[in-house]
């Protein structure tokens, strides 16, 4: 029985999506709920899976293609891959490597068909590491410099055979340093989504940014001190540094409430929430998953939340209601070794802090020099809604919970 493929059912906030991956090929046998295709939106990757045991019968929209909401992009078959069909692909694929061009389903970089076809390469033969089966010009030379792989293109030569693999093989080291490459690949949806974002916020908002520093030295005692029974008391949960920001943030948050609202058209939306969002770094972008009521979790709750966006946010496991909504945005550039930046805001919202590398430096305490670990905080707000009174506020009230951490408990 035949049965369609089709793309997700998008929110409305998202039009349309891109193919990214197809992680079966036609003919290709696949179990139940086994991944099939990624579909690329400018906010998450939703991923589309075998709705039961068969095999993929045929692929519409080839990967980098548009799709819109449950459009049809391919179509499987239920039931097991026939004897006669098993045959045929063997078939196909072993006669794959006699032919000096790609197959339909081979693609090449622009660089490497340059070089496969100067060398008179065999491309079937040669293994690709590019995206979605992509061979590119490394691929290209490390099959040249294969020994084998030489060897093996000199057979049908006239030439004797010793006399062959020795200039091949050193070749492409002298044709590659000679060469100025380039790299031109598209952007992708959730990148130019980030661009779109960031571009709004410079050219949209009134944004400045005001900084202060905070001594990192009652957090970190504190710390050192429990983070073993932390640890075994909440199942294996670590006990960082961003649970104290977001709890501080909250109290914050509450003493400050235009740093929580937002501007709607003419409107002020003042929040009666803590939404924390927490920026993650991943390979496709910036994400940004959200702690829903903050003020309410505990710090181990803080820090098990935050992990598990983390893990799944690199492998492209949010769901779309983790990243949306948010009243206040945190970001850590410290943890790559930032010393000071200027965040840019997150629209709507008004505010964002930007957390940075602990760097021990010599402080004047009571007359006296001492070297104490500090962290230089940066807040970025929207000053057509925050004055510079209320931010600097804000950012000194972080400050005092972070350097006297049982006030976090006691919210005073």
């Amino acid at each position: 029985m035949s049965i369609d493929i089709k793309a997700p059912t998008f929110p409305e906030s998202i039009a349309d999506g891109t193919v990214a991956t197809w992680h079966k090929k036609p003919g290709e046998s696949v179990s139940r709920d086994e991944l099939i295709v990624d579909i690329e939106t400018d906010k998450v990757v939703l991923e589309v899976v075998a709705p039961a045991d068969g095999t993929l019968a045929e692929i519409l929209k080839q990967e980098g293609e548009t799709v819109l909401s449950g459009e049809l992009i391919g179509r499987f078959n239920t039931g097991k891959v026939a004897a006669g069909a098993s045959t045929q692909m063997a078939g196909q694929a072993a006669a794959a490597p006699s032919t000096q061009t790609p197959t339909a389903e081979q693609k090449l970089a622009p660089a490497a068909r340059k070089l496969i076809e100067e060398r008179q390469l065999d491309a079937g033969a040669i293994a690709a590491t590019g995206k979605g089966g992509l061979i590119t010009k490394e691929d290209v030379l490390k099959h040249l410099s294969d020994p084998s792989a030489s060897a093996a293109k000199a057979e049908p030569a006239p030439a004797p055979a010793p006399a062959v693999p020795k200039p091949v093989a050193a070749q492409p080291a002298t044709t590659a340093s000679g060469e100025r490459e380039e790299k031109r690949v598209p952007m992708t949806r959730l990148r130019a989504r980030i661009a779109e974002r960031l571009l709004d916020a410079a050219q949209n908002t009134a944004m400045l940014t005001t900084f202060n520093e905070v001594n990192m030295q009652p957090v970190m005692g504190l710390r050192n001190q429990y983070k073993d029974l932390f640890e075994k008391t909440h199942n294996g949960t670590r006990l960082g540094f961003m649970g104290f920001f977001v709890k501080a943030a909250c109290e914050a948050l509450k003493r400050f409430p235009a740093v929580n609202a937002s501007i709607d058209g003419s409107d002020v939306v003042y929040h009666g929430y803590q939404d924390v969002g927490v920026a993650v770094s991943t390979e496709k972008g910036l994400v940004v998953p959200v702690l829903r009521d903050a003020d309410q979790m505990s710090v181990a709750q803080v820090e098990s939340t935050i992990r598990d966006f983390g893990l799944r946010a690199r492998d492209g496991k949010l769901g779309l209601e983790e990243i949306q909504g948010g009243t206040f945005t945190i970001t850590n550039g410290g943890v790559f070794g930032s010393l000071m930046s200027t965040p840019i805001l997150n629209p709507p919202q008004a505010a964002i802090l930007g957390m940075h590398k602990i760097q021990e430096r010599p402080m004047a305490v009571d007359g006296k020099v001492v070297v104490l670990p500090m962290m230089y905080l940066a807040l970025s707000y929207d000053h057509r809604l925050i004055d510079g009174k209320e931010a600097v506020q804000f950012l000194v009230t972080i400050k005092d919970l972070i350097e006297d951490p049982a006030r976090i408990l006691l919210e005073v």
